[in-house]
């Protein structure tokens, strides 16, 4: 897309934020923690939302079972984490790095494995109809819960960082946690893989192609149901990716915590448009910083506050930031 006719307004909502809300914070070093620590929120969120922005956006499947593949991905980053001490333990960055990477890798893979098994048997069968998706996703999601339980217990299990990604970094008096630079990071990669994958590669052009035509690019010889079923599997391990995020931010796991992320997620795609990567990373981003400011400045606001911004976005634009995928 030509920049000059790129819709910079919902990016620049989100820059606009912080800059409204410096005066009420009032320290400069308090405001500049609390925006990292909303952008890597932010950072984490989208990491868990792009996957059902993929899913729903391009399959128009609802998958209210989204949350189980993120609680997956935490609970497989506990098994391999607790299998490399030595790395988790070290004061080494790189060891801890080379730690981290491989639990990341096996979550996206076993969260991916599982969503495929996931798309066979539970969502192929209710394709088109989104009343039936919502029900068996959801059961679904409880079926997976239980089994978290079996395999790994129902009791909370802590997830600690490794040694040399605990603590801050410091920019002079403001403090930005290890972990929150490391989730800006994958969340920065894995926006630009996807915006990349979709708008310059074939793979791209045929998935959005099949979106909109899919009789016509079918008859062309391409499968369509085989990509969206890759689509489907990478959403999953992109969720599993996120699940390994979330259980580091929050150094503990426990089998309901995708169902926990889910309204976040919904709110998330809701308000950056349906589809749209660009949008959910916008919305993302919003839903973290409101979510730090308002803990700062009103606590008691902070439950309902990503409701009200929600509901600010959808008077702005009913249909979300960005309507369509970018």
């Amino acid at each position: 897309m030509n920049l000059r006719e790129f819709d910079w307004k919902p990016l620049a909502l989100v820059p606009a934020l912080a800059l409204i809300v410096l005066p009420f914070v009032g320290s400069a070093s308090t405001w500049a923690t609390l925006t990292v620590a909303g952008l890597a929120m932010g950072m984490i969120v989208f990491v868990i939302a792009s996957g059902l922005t993929l899913v729903f956006g391009l399959m128009d499947v609802l998958n209210f079972g989204h949350g189980v593949f993120i609680a997956l991905g935490a609970f497989v980053a506990t098994s391999v984490l607790g299998a490399m001490g030595d790395y988790t333990g070290s004061d080494s960055l790189w060891r801890n790095l080379v730690a981290v990477l491989p639990a990341m890798v096996v979550a996206m893979g076993v969260a991916g494995a599982v969503g495929l098994a996931f798309e066979r048997f539970i969502v192929r069968p209710v394709y088109g109809n989104h009343l039936k998706q919502i029900l068996i996703t959801m059961g679904g999601m409880i079926i997976g819960e239980e089994l978290i339980k079996v395999i790994w217990g129902p009791q909370q299990i802590p997830l600690p960082l490794p040694q040399a990604l605990q603590g801050s970094l410091w920019f002079g008096d403001a403090a930005v946690e290890k972990i929150r630079v490391l989730a800006v990071v994958v969340g920065a990669i894995v926006f630009a893989l996807l915006l990349w994958t979709l708008t310059r590669t074939k793979i791209g052009l045929l998935i959005r192609a099949g979106v909109q035509d899919r009789e016509m690019v079918e008859s062309l010889g391409y499968r369509i149901r085989v990509l969206f079923v890759g689509v489907f599997v990478v959403g999953s391990a992109l969720a599993g990716l996120g699940g390994v995020l979330w259980g580091l931010y929050q150094q503990n796991v426990v089998p309901q915590m995708g169902a926990q992320v889910n309204v976040l997620i919904f709110i998330v795609l809701i308000i950056g448009g349906l589809g749209s990567t660009t949008g959910a990373l916008v919305g993302a981003l919003l839903v973290g910083l409101v979510a730090n400011y308002t803990g700062f400045l009103v606590p008691k606001a902070a439950l309902f506050s990503n409701i009200l911004l929600m509901l600010a976005i959808l008077m702005w634009r009913p249909q979300g930031v960005y309507a369509l995928a970018k």
